[in-house]
């Protein structure tokens, strides 16, 4: 079996493993289901996530192509020959692995966490697992670092592990990592033979972190039609690299906006596609405030799903054009979020959430505004906290805000 040891760089050189909030979930459902599936972004540290938890696991490279050709050439021999519990990277590369996965745990039942499973494109490993494995599969998702995992994650870095290790290498690993994906990614999902346009268009796409989506906006200066950039969208957000959110669904007499806001999963990214390498360009950057919008959203979706919850997480714009930046339900509660990227809070910060709190008749809500600074006054107006990012996610996780399941 060969291994791609740049798949593990962090764990043999760096040697000092970053604990990963998923790790304890993804330990218990192994003792639950035969199989496990962990999904998520190219390098955000699946494969050493997987290893950590499990060090007497095989691992096999799906990517490799000796391994790609042993499985075709005789995929029922392959899973025969495996040695369990079996870490079987990018299993996307090999979809035909899962009918015969399927058959294999048929036959033993009550064996658990035999097969621990990654891959990079969600959308063709949940059509694997929907068709093949429904029921035997404990799937999860994993983000880059998050701001409780690790104290580095920053604005202008972000939480890819690898830029966390070495954050001086980070444009070199930026653009490395822009390009393997294009080459890896883009190209086996589509059939684009011109990159170098997808690659403007992530740049575009960029300058749009924050704003609702408008399909037609982007398409005119790449010169390409809407469905073109419908289908570029989709294969951005089935890699895990975007994250679209939609608008809340319920319109307290109000008309809606019915398109998402679209954010970057990782901040650092979207700052590289910007131009944005230090913290100066990003403080004097007209992108900071929906920068700082994206990196909030995000840190909400990895608190989420890092302790297995769905992902839920909403915006408000109505047609008179009060909107609020981020909605997060939990029962009959609903908290509203305002993003502020400056240092300190102001009371006129806490408009918005004050009108939609008074606009919003059948259930409680509860009034928060989010900077970029440390200790911000903890009432900003009657009933509005004003909190850290930090102070945010230790704020939702304490309160239990996180969905159901």
């Amino acid at each position: 079996m060969c291994i791609d040891f740049s798949k593990v760089l962090l764990y043999i050189y760096h040697m000092k493993y970053i604990p990963r909030l998923l790790e304890s979930e993804i330990v218990q459902a192994a003792t639950q289901f035969s199989s496990i599936l962990l999904s998520g972004p190219r390098r955000v540290g699946k494969t050493t996530l997987l290893r950590h938890a499990f060090p007497n696991a095989s691992y096999v490279q799906l990517e490799d192509p000796d391994e790609i050709g042993r499985v075709r050439a005789d995929p029922r021999g392959f899973v025969d020959s495996v040695s369990f519990p079996a870490i079987l990277d990018e299993i996307q590369s090999t979809p035909e692995l899962f009918s015969y996965i399927r058959t294999h745990i048929d036959k033993n039942p009550e064996q658990r966490g035999q097969w621990l499973l990654t891959g990079s494109q969600e959308a063709s490993l949940m059509q694997g697992v929907v068709e093949s494995m429904a029921g035997r599969t404990a799937i999860f998702q994993l983000l880059p670092f998050s701001t409780r995992e690790s104290p580095a994650v920053s604005l202008i870095g972000g939480g890819f592990p690898e830029v966390i290790a070495q954050p001086d290498a980070c444009r070199t690993w930026f653009r490395s990592y822009v390009q393997t994906y294009l080459e890896r990614d883009v190209r086996s999902l589509s059939n684009i033979s011109d990159l170098a346009t997808y690659r403007r268009f992530m740049a575009l796409l960029a300058t749009r972190t924050g704003q609702t989506l408008n399909k037609t906006e982007l398409a005119a200066p790449l010169g390409v039609s809407v469905p073109t950039i419908a289908a570029w969208l989709n294969i951005l957000e089935i890699t895990g690299q975007i994250i679209l959110v939609p608008p809340f669904y319920e319109n307290f007499g109000k008309r809606l906006t019915k398109s998402p806001k679209i954010y970057f999963v990782d901040s650092g990214l979207v700052c590289h596609l910007l131009g944005l390498e230090t913290e100066d360009s990003l403080i004097g950057s007209p992108f900071l405030g929906p920068l700082f919008e994206g990196f909030a959203a995000s840190e909400i979706v990895k608190c989420q799903l890092n302790a297995n919850h769905r992902r839920e997480i909403y915006f408000f714009r109505d047609a008179s054009g009060l909107e609020v930046d981020l909605l997060v339900p939990s029962g009959d509660l609903l908290y509203l979020i305002e993003c502020k990227a400056s240092s300190t809070i102001r009371s006129d910060d806490a408009r918005n959430v004050n009108i939609l709190g008074v606009a919003i008749k059948d259930r409680a809500t509860e009034k928060i505004v989010v900077c970029r600074g440390t200790n911000p006054l903890p009432v900003v107006a009657p009933g509005v906290t004003g909190v850290s990012v930090d102070q945010l996610i230790s704020r939702l996780t304490r309160q239990e805000i996180l969905p159901e399941p």
